[in-house]
């Protein structure tokens, strides 16, 4: 297998230049590890490529690409945009494009440099480097307009690195609006996750915000914006905002976890309260049955943008279950065993509803509200087999309304287990 320097000295012979680009070359500007490597290959044909490494796997249909050592390779092409959308461009492809001309056709400065492999040189034409180290992220040029992807693409970039957005981009940003609905859903998905994985993922939606274009995907997040909220318990303003700062809570909360609960647990925060959207103004502060009136706004949500069903089962019980965990501590015993019963057989869980309530009762209740030790510790305390063993029932419905007495005593001799009779 070839190295990148054997691999880049291969095509120099022939008089062609290899160059780091893209992510690759502006994560390790600042100083983030990157597996993924992108390489420009300039000064040669494709055909040529091809003869130079017959073994290199072709990827992709409208912008092929070689890959080759789990390393990417792409000729250095131009663009010129031919209709509306994502996917509508002239690519063109030949070995007198320069490294200059391909970056021209990037989406923001900080992806538009590159390093050219055998020398190190740094080529950084549109100023990247100098707005990476003011944390900017910034057009390359007008041709940024022509590609409404772009819009979600910056929107998490300045979530991913806590970057402001300059002032002319979110203006390309507005203009790409009418665009936005041309979209595969698919790739708006692709990036709210990303951007749902970042430690501070509000910025991906204030920015959509401050973009004017929130409402084009994410309208049910939109409708939140003015939805007032009892100032005593909600200093922070109105619902769209409180949903920022939840969101952001949980993501501080669930640094550790795997991508797959991050997601689960960060949606569910995202769409808790998306109910209060659809709040008669008369009604304002108050906001009676939200919780019910946002599960079918996460339904339709979800089905817009194709969600994953398991975000979008999480999300419901969000939805449903947020505001019972905040006041478990006032339900009766057998409401609290319930409502156990109830989210333990959920995706989003005991643990990931506790997060939630945690993360939204800001102002606080103490630890009276903390039901997912205990919730744990129930479910524990006996089971299904137990049950039928013990009281000689196997229908369904008579072990569960067997097994839920049981836990109700157990909560009632809470630590005097000796007293419970099965």
């Amino acid at each position: 297998m070839n190295d990148i320097y054997e691999i880049a000295n291969k095509i120099h012979s022939i008089g062609g230049n290899v160059y780091l680009v893209g992510g690759a070359i502006r994560d390790q500007l600042l100083g983030i590890e990157n597996h993924d490597e992108d390489y420009c290959v300039t000064g040669i044909s494709f055909e040529e490529f091809q003869e130079l490494f017959p073994k290199a796997i072709i990827r992709g249909k409208d912008f092929p690409v070689f890959s080759m050592d789990n390393k990417e390779f792409a000729i250095a092409r131009k663009e010129r945009k031919i209709g509306i959308g994502h996917n509508s461009f002239d690519v063109e492809i030949n070995k007198k494009i320069t490294i200059e001309e391909d970056l021209e056709r990037r989406d923001i400065t900080i992806n538009a440099i590159a390093k050219e492999v055998l020398t190190d040189k740094i080529i950084d034409p549109f100023g990247g480097r100098e707005d990476l180290k003011n944390k900017i992220i910034r057009a390359v040029s007008s041709h940024f307009a022509e590609d409404p992807l772009r819009v979600y693409r910056v929107a998490r970039f300045a979530s991913q690195f806590d970057f402001k957005v300059e002032e002319n981009t979110m203006q390309m940003m507005e203009l790409l609006k009418n665009e936005l609905s041309s979209l595969a859903v698919e790739r708006v998905y692709q990036e709210l996750s990303r951007a749902l994985l970042t430690d501070k993922p509000s910025i991906f939606f204030n920015v959509l915000k401050e973009a004017n274009v929130l409402d084009i995907h994410f309208k049910e997040i939109y409708d939140l914006i003015g939805a007032e909220q009892p100032l005593k318990y909600h200093p922070e303003g109105d619902s769209y905002n409180h949903t920022m700062i939840v969101l952001d809570n949980v993501a501080d909360k669930t640094k550790t976890l795997i991508d797959e609960r991050k997601l689960e647990l960060r949606f569910s925060a995202l769409v808790h309260d998306l109910g209060k959207g659809t709040t008669p103004k008369e009604e304002y502060p108050h906001h009676i049955n939200h919780e019910k009136r946002g599960v079918e706004l996460v339904k339709n949500m979800g089905k817009r943008l194709k969600l994953p069903t398991r975000l979008i089962k999480c999300g419901i019980t969000s939805c449903l279950e947020h505001m019972r965990g905040g006041v478990f501590d006032k339900m009766t015993i057998s409401k609290k065993v319930s409502f156990i019963e109830r989210v333990s057989n959920t995706i989003l869980g005991l643990d990931g509803l506790q997060i939630i309530v945690d993360a939204d009762n800001m102002l606080g209740n103490g630890d009276e509200n903390q039901f997912a030790d205990l919730g744990y510790e129930l479910i524990n305390c006996t089971d299904g087999d137990t049950i039928m063993r013990q009281y000689g029932i196997t229908e369904g419905k008579e072990v569960a309304s067997k097994m839920h007495e049981v836990r109700v005593l157990y909560l009632k001799n809470r630590g005097n287990i000796e007293s419970i009779e099965l």
